[in-house]
């Protein structure tokens, strides 16, 4: 790789590193995503996929077919090109089930290497399921629970605690080869699933915990479940499923006809045939593990080779303000404001003053305060507007979707003021009344201190916000006293209000 690397970057992009590509050869398809550098929480540059389906052979013939060979040769020469015109400094080629499972899978491989021009690394079953679980902990690292990751040829298996992993298992029940093993039949589908499965230890070492789902088929049964509950927003990172919603939605699809399933949105015809099978397996895992809620992961293998690849010092940071920091470097008027309002607002949570504050509730008040300028380049009358929508729907991990509507809605109230309510009521269903107290009380606080700094660095942090008796004081510097006015005034009641005080500016001597 690296062959035509040079420094084309724009202002927006970041300029730490050279971009990373990840390509997966998988059953169902051969895909390609391009990050932007190995970053805590990598933004995807590039993503394409061919849907190969290398695996569709390998159940009944113990052979990978000669023109999905072909397909996916092809889908790799593409991919090795757009890779160099990216300028990609590293690249991973991992294969799994279909490649390391068929009697022709070296020959292949052999070709595919040749075709990219990177060594292919066909992964173990167990390695797989340990990548798997790695990509999950890179998007939600306080996962607990089992961990599942369903291709078109096997499902991997692996438990999560504490950012720690168990030992991963590896059962040949990908959605395409058990719809072969099956012979089309979801009943017998059903018994081989509970054959393999009814013994394994990790299901009862993870009774009652969540499930993390990997996978598109699984994902697809997700979108299926928020288009049938009008869910306001669209993101599957994080997506929580209450168990029995689960249950009921795989005997729907397992019952479904074909036809009956094209005709919901977003189901493919690629995974149309093989989605009863994918139900029917994620059936048996929640009814085996009694698991509370179902938790889909975008993150998975791909993003568990990176993971894997980076230093503990840059494991340990925290993804979602990692990812916020990168906006607020990227499109705020000044990232150094940005940090000074992480510290001067928590000078509204001083210990035994109200509000209180929780660790993560203080975590997602920094992200917030760091993507609080990301709409100042949108016209005025619509920059709460824009900022809402790139928050709400954004990439980013480490994050649920409560949390999410909480971000979105500070900055939107930090842009427009607490009368936006009629705006976005359907997000604000996903917040509790603490968070939208919290969101209303910070948008508040933020917008003191942008009519304080006008942006700028190096004048809030000369500003103090302290609690006396009854009373909010905003202490300013003598020389900032001409900042002093009745908008300034009225924005600091606002904020004394949402904490139960008084408001007084008072000028330093």
């Amino acid at each position: 790789m690296n062959n035509l690397y040079h420094e084309s970057y724009t202002p927006s992009r970041l300029k730490q590193a050279a971009p990373v590509a990840v390509v997966d050869i998988g059953s169902n398809s051969v895909r390609m995503v391009v990050y932007e550098g190995p970053h805590r929480a990598p933004s995807p540059f590039f993503n394409e996929k061919a849907l190969c389906a290398l695996g569709d052979g390998v159940a009944d013939t113990g052979k990978l077919g000669k023109q999905n060979m072909k397909q996916a040769i092809a889908a790799l020469k593409r991919f090795r090109l757009i890779a160099n015109q990216i300028g990609v400094g590293r690249a991973y080629v991992i294969a799994t089930a279909a490649a390391r499972d068929a009697s022709n899978g070296a020959k292949f491989v052999a070709k595919a290497r040749e075709a990219f021009g990177v060594p292919v690394d066909v992964l173990s079953g167990e390695r797989e399921a340990q990548m798997a679980g790695q990509g999950v902990l890179s998007g939600i690292p306080e996962a607990l629970g089992l961990v599942g990751d369903m291709g078109g040829g096997s499902l991997e298996l692996i438990g999560a605690a504490k950012g720690e992993l168990t030992k991963g298992v590896t059962y040949p029940l990908g959605s395409l080869r058990l719809m072969v093993e099956a012979k089309g039949s979801i009943e017998r589908a059903e018994e081989i699933a509970h054959q393999y499965l009814r013994d394994e230890p990790l299901m009862a070492a993870n009774r009652g915990l969540p499930f993390y789902a990997v996978g598109g088929s699984w994902r697809m049964l997700a979108r299926i479940h928020m288009l049938h509950h009008d869910y306001p927003l669209h993101v599957l990172h994080y997506y929580t499923i209450p168990a029995e919603d689960v249950l009921d939605l795989t005997r729907l699809v397992k019952s479904s006809k074909t036809s009956a399933l094209l005709s919901i949105p977003g189901v493919s015809t690629a995974r149309v045939k093989t989605l009863p099978f994918a139900a029917a397996v994620l059936e048996r895992v929640i009814t085996l593990t009694e698991a509370e809620d179902v938790v889909i992961s975008a993150s998975g293998v791909r993003e568990g080779v990176l993971y894997g690849e980076l230093d503990e010092d840059k494991r340990l940071q925290d993804p979602l303000l990692s990812a916020c920091h990168d906006l607020a470097v990227l499109r705020s008027r000044s990232p150094r404001h940005a940090q000074e309002l992480c510290n001067w607002t928590d000078q509204l949570f001083v210990s035994g003053m109200a509000p209180s504050e929780t660790d993560d509730e203080k975590r997602l008040r920094h992200a917030a305060c760091l993507l609080a300028d990301i709409g100042w380049r949108a016209h005025p009358d619509y920059r709460g507007e824009q900022s809402l929508n790139v928050i709400a729907n954004g990439a980013f991990i480490g994050l649920n979707h409560q949390g999410r509507a909480f971000l979105a809605l500070t900055v939107f109230y930090r842009y427009e003021g607490l009368i936006g309510e009629v705006l976005s009521p359907r997000l604000r269903l996903l917040a509790d009344w603490r968070e939208l107290q919290r969101a209303r009380m910070l948008g508040a606080a933020l917008r003191l201190a942008y009519m304080i700094s006008a942006s700028m660095p190096n004048v809030i942090d000369k500003t103090r916000l302290v609690y006396e008796n009854n009373t909010l004081v905003l202490v300013l510097p003598r020389a900032l006293e001409d900042l002093r006015g009745d908008k300034l005034e009225k924005r600091l009641a606002v904020l004394a209000n949402l904490v139960d005080r008084d408001s007084e500016i008072r000028i330093e001597a």
